[in-house]
């Protein structure tokens, strides 16, 4: 569903007259990752839910992709996984044994992130979905949220864009099997070491990229925190053939949709350099499957963000940084 097509529908479980416990930290009150719940001084529970239809032709690699892109709102809030219910349908006529691989492969990306799949509720429908409701734990001090930029900041993404470029030209038989399987395996990869590091070096502010793309989630944790911010385009990390693909238009009905609410929300205040070559630009509103953690750190501790990953065996990429004034500028 488009941002503002689900901010609409929500609005109606906002309503001021909803009593909301105290004990709910982090809800519908403003949009976030994960719902929060705190059941001790020191113990909340992070909760969330997310499934999709096949982005991959295996089925195991569809039940990992989903499985990581489900816990991915965990380590968005700076939590840890601790179990998971699947949540699946599947035509009447869908072969058992594949049905069986997307379950395996689900389990064991859980069980990779340290966690465990403990049930789950299957339906009959006319086209397939596999997704996960993950429970997971994080201290109710060292929640990450949203709206938690602080102008000065510094921006890391985490993860390659253009996922969703990919998959939907693999769907058009468009995408060689070397550029799938770049997507693929950034898709596998947990955020549990982007949330690791986040939040040891003193992270505020967290988002994972999914469906409404970088700048559509960039402009949620913009919104909440009534801040701006400054990308350069030169060092956004992409998917090796994830710019060919845009430039011959394969991009999901998701750019389009995400393109036109987030024109209309900023008009003048979203700026993108004219020098930036307009398949780069569209790729910014193009949906993603279980990409990276975009999150922010202040300006000291950025040298940190690059020592943790780089001793963990992985990268990132700083991005930019954090503006008071709400717009967003994308620089060449």
């Amino acid at each position: 569903m488009a941002p503002g097509d689900l901010q609409e529908v929500l609005a109606v479980l906002r309503s001021p007259s909803r009593a909301v416990p105290a004990e709910l930290l982090v809800g519908l009150g403003m949009a976030d990752d994960a719902a929060v719940y705190r059941v001790a001084p020191d113990l909340a529970i992070v909760a969330t839910v997310d499934f999709f239809p096949p982005v991959v032709d295996d089925a195991y690699t569809w039940g990992a992709v989903a499985a990581a892109n489900a816990m991915s709102d965990v380590y968005a809030m700076g939590g840890q996984v601790l179990f998971a219910l699947a949540v699946a349908g599947f035509p009447r006529d869908f072969p058992k044994a594949l049905i069986a691989e997307v379950f395996r492969g689900g389990a064991e990306k859980v069980a990779e992130a340290g966690g465990v799949v403990a049930g789950g509720h299957t339906v009959v429908d006319a086209e397939p979905k596999y997704g996960l409701c993950v429970t997971g734990r994080v201290h109710p001090d060292r929640i990450l949220v949203k709206g938690g930029l602080r102008p000065g900041d510094r921006l890391f993404l985490s993860k390659p864009l253009g996922t969703g470029v990919v998959t939907t030209a693999a769907k058009d038989g468009a995408a060689d099997a070397a550029t799938l399987e770049g997507a693929v395996v950034s898709m596998l990869r947990l955020n549990r070491v982007a949330a690791d590091v986040a939040c040891e070096t003193g992270a505020r502010g967290a988002t994972d990229i999914t469906g409404f793309g970088f700048l559509g989630h960039a402009s949620e944790m913009l919104v909440a925190s009534g801040t701006g911010m400054v990308v350069s385009a030169a060092r956004l990390p992409v998917l090796p053939g994830a710019l060919a693909l845009a430039q011959a238009g394969h991009f999901s009905g998701g750019m389009k949709r995400n393109r036109r609410y987030l024109t209309e929300l900023w008009g003048p205040r979203l700026e993108i350099a004219a020098g930036i070559a307009e398949p780069l630009a569209a790729l910014l509103f193009e949906a993603e499957t279980s990409g990276g953690l975009l999150f922010s750190v202040a300006p000291d501790r950025a040298p940190d963000v690059v020592s943790g990953f780089e001793r963990r065996g992985e990268t990132c990429a700083e991005i930019g940084g954090v503006l008071a004034e709400p717009r967003i500028r994308i620089a060449s």
